[in-house]
């Protein structure tokens, strides 16, 4: 006699298909239990400090083991990737309002995402500060002295970066908020941008280009970044700062689209209130960023420096208008650098209400 199959064919298949399901929404869970943050080009040291010290809360308070992965690039070819799906982000945290706007604009993020977090979904500020070479052969401490003769500057691409649009603004109104005219303004930023060697799309390029490659005499750059490139450099640069800057507002949410496809919008959730916490504020602070916590701000109060901050409301109606004025086809950038190519004009592009 022989001896009975413990089970049939058709039962070893389904048991086969069932184990493969199960397989299979395992693998799905493990990538459920991943966020993409797209972020903007100086944070890349700043977010992979933050990323650990969350993931490790998250799992002890949810017993869930989150991954949480990084994309950095210019602010604006960021929220261009995301636009047009080359980066599918569960999160933005960018260097500014309208770069993140603009998803909402293309139906990517819900109307009011900016109150939707603490802060108005500011978890830190910055500014626009100068970098020069030990001992400061130039003598630059304040806006007139970038257009000195000789002077060569190095600042990112206004059409593509963050750093670079800031830098524009921040020239733009150290000469308006002070008293001058825009006429005389304009005038200025030609000249600034007649010093400049070299537009980068980024700025860590920019970086690059004055720290590595040495060219250049002064770099405008995040406060930041700055702090990254005298620690990297030990007795090579020195940070100025000048008598009056920009108040850099990096901003960030969630996209509402992505999380909902991916199932990850408590996950994205918790990981941008988390920003706002005060373990997390201290890495901000201890990475040059200006925490919007006035008691951790306090501790770091040596290294990040008093400086007189004007807003874009200074300028500008709006943050909308101040990117219309500026960088819109035709604005005042494409009338002191030139039209764009079509490549900077599909990064400017993001900023437009519309298609």
């Amino acid at each position: 006699m022989k001896p009975t199959p413990w089970l049939s064919v058709g039962a070893v298949a389904a048991v086969v298909v069932a184990v493969t399901l199960i397989g299979v929404k395992n693998v799905q869970g493990d990538v459920n239990r991943q966020i993409l943050n797209v972020s903007y080009d100086p944070t890349r040291e700043l977010y992979p400090r933050l990323d650990q010290q969350f993931i490790a809360n998250y799992q002890r308070e949810n017993s869930v083991r989150l991954q949480v992965k990084q994309s950095h690039g210019g602010s604006s070819r960021q929220a261009r990737a995301v636009i047009d799906g080359q980066q599918d982000a569960d999160v933005m945290t960018l260097g500014l309002f309208t770069d993140i706007d603009a998803l909402r604009k293309r139906g990517l993020i819900a109307d009011g995402w900016q109150d939707r977090l603490p802060h108005h979904s500011q978890p830190y500020y910055s500014t626009i500060v100068f970098v020069v070479r030990r001992g400061n052969p130039r003598g630059i401490h304040d806006w007139p002295d970038l257009v000195k003769p000789g002077v060569e500057i190095i600042t990112p691409d206004p059409r593509t970066s963050g750093n670079g649009k800031l830098s524009a603004l921040a020239a733009w109104g150290a000469v308006t908020t002070r008293g001058g005219t825009a006429a005389a303004a304009h005038a200025y930023l030609e000249a600034l941008y007649r010093h400049t060697m070299r537009l980068d799309s980024g700025a860590r390029g920019a970086a690059t280009t004055f720290v590595v490659e040495k060219l250049g005499d002064v770099q405008l750059t995040w406060e930041n970044e700055a702090i990254r490139e005298l620690a990297d450099t030990p007795g090579e640069l020195e940070i100025v700062y000048p008598p009056v800057s920009i108040l850099a507002e990096p901003y960030v949410a969630w996209v509402d689209r992505n999380v909902a496809r991916h199932h990850t919008e408590r996950y994205a959730r918790a990981y941008l209130e988390y920003l706002f916490t005060d373990p997390a504020q201290e890495i901000v602070a201890q990475a040059g960023y200006r925490p919007i916590n006035p008691a951790i701000a306090s501790k770091y109060a040596d290294r990040l420096k008093p400086i007189k901050l004007f807003n874009v409301t200074d300028i500008a109606k709006s943050w909308d208008d101040a990117n219309h004025k500026f960088f819109d086809e035709n604005g005042i950038i494409d009338t002191v650098l030139g039209p764009a190519s079509a490549a900077d004009n599909a990064a400017v592009a993001i900023q437009k209400s519309g298609a």
